[in-house]
């Protein structure tokens, strides 16, 4: 909330339990001038505008990794939160952490907070902690910054470091546009006039390519639909009405932040995130759809997020996985193992372009636990 000065937890669940079970977004501009540093608000007629930045807040708690991934593939960058006055590394960071490196995220700035609860000691005790975990991995050398959030102490900093450390990346505007649903909603009130209703509406992120008003797109992998006896997943075809980032109507939008995309879908099929892990793209455009995937499965040494070292065995026949592509969670059944090779019969197929990262979940007790990886192939 320091950050953006916005609470991004407002789903009524998560409010009172205070943690963040959906993916929540907040749009910032950064400025920056020699009197008054990095901040978040134009203090004098010198302070001049570095960028406008989208935050996602993805959930740290345990139970809710797969909705951690999704929000990890739309982003160019990440802040690791680390508590100053717990041992680091706790197992949700250490499987956030591997999550990033699976995902590909190569830009990390690490954020020590609650430094106002610990002494001077115990802080630097837990900064080589952190040191000491981060060594070897993508965020070996990531700036460590101490934070006191409820305070606002040092957010100047924070931004300074994401200024300098997570670049703006170069976008491919030829390319064919590619969204990542990340959430999608129904934005009428209840008891709304049916003449006044408007469209579904989408948010997420642009991956690639540009998207304007009143372009036909495709929504994949779409619906399931009932026809002659057999299910089957067909494409939705709409177009878009308006376009939404930074707070703003636009009339096309760009790779880089959060976007809103209010289309002529009918409210009823998009309502309560039915369509996030989706990909948008133009009508004829999209990637193809997957309902089985081949995997050549890249397996960790040991479990990722559990107390103990637990050995990661190999996948057997029969096993359900879940998987998270691109923004897509799913859930699958192995149904055939080969050499070094898995096939996976999905729940709800993905649609996603051949060489897309795959993260890999088993069940271990109560909960779903990263244990590898892969990549879509044909």
């Amino acid at each position: 909330m320091g950050l953006t000065g916005k609470w991004t937890d407002t789903h009524s669940e998560e409010v009172k339990r205070g943690i963040t079970i959906k993916l929540g977004y907040a749009d910032v501009d950064f400025y920056n001038c020699d009197e008054h540093g990095f901040g978040r608000e134009k203090k004098c007629s010198k302070c001049e505008k570095q960028r406008t930045v989208s935050f996602v807040d993805a959930p740290g708690h345990e139970t809710l990794m797969a909705t951690m991934l999704s929000g990890s593939a739309i982003m160019d960058g990440a802040l690791l939160l680390v508590a100053a006055n717990e041992e680091c590394p706790q197992p949700q960071t250490k499987e956030h952490l591997m999550a990033l490196e699976i995902v590909g995220l190569k830009h990390v700035v690490i954020i020590q907070n609650k430094v106002d609860l610990v002494t001077k000691e115990e802080a630097l005790k837990n900064y080589d902690q952190i040191k000491k975990f981060v060594s070897g991995t993508i965020a070996e050398s990531a700036p460590i910054i101490p934070v006191s959030a409820k305070h606002n102490i040092n957010i100047n900093c924070i931004i300074q470091a994401i200024e300098e450390f997570i670049p703006t990346p170069e976008r491919d505007l030829s390319k064919d546009p590619l969204m990542f649903v990340a959430r999608s909603f129904d934005v009428n009130k209840p008891g709304s006039d049916i003449s006044k209703l408007v469209g579904g509406v989408l948010g997420g992120a642009l991956k690639q390519g540009i998207l304007k008003t009143s372009e036909k797109i495709e929504i994949g992998p779409g619906r399931l639909v009932q026809e002659k006896g057999t299910e089957k997943w067909i494409l939705i075809s709409t177009e878009i009405v308006s376009l939404v980032t930074g707070g703003s109507y636009v009339e096309s939008v760009k790779p880089g932040g959060s976007i809103a995309l209010q289309t002529k879908l009918d409210p009823a099929i998009v309502k309560s995130d039915q369509l996030a892990g989706s990909v948008v793209g133009l009508a004829g455009k999209l990637p193809p759809v997957w309902t089985e995937l081949k995997l050549e499965p890249n397996l960790l040494e040991h479990v990722i997020g559990s107390k103990e070292e637990t050995k990661v065995d190999p996948i057997k026949k029969g096993e359900p996985l879940m998987l998270n592509v691109n923004a897509m969670t799913t859930a699958g059944i192995v149904v055939g193992l080969e050499k070094n090779k898995i096939h996976i019969k999905l729940k709800r197929p993905v649609c996603a372009e051949v060489g897309s990262k795959i993260a890999i979940s088993r069940r271990i007790g109560t909960r779903w636990r990263l244990v590898g990886w892969s990549f879509v192939k044909k």
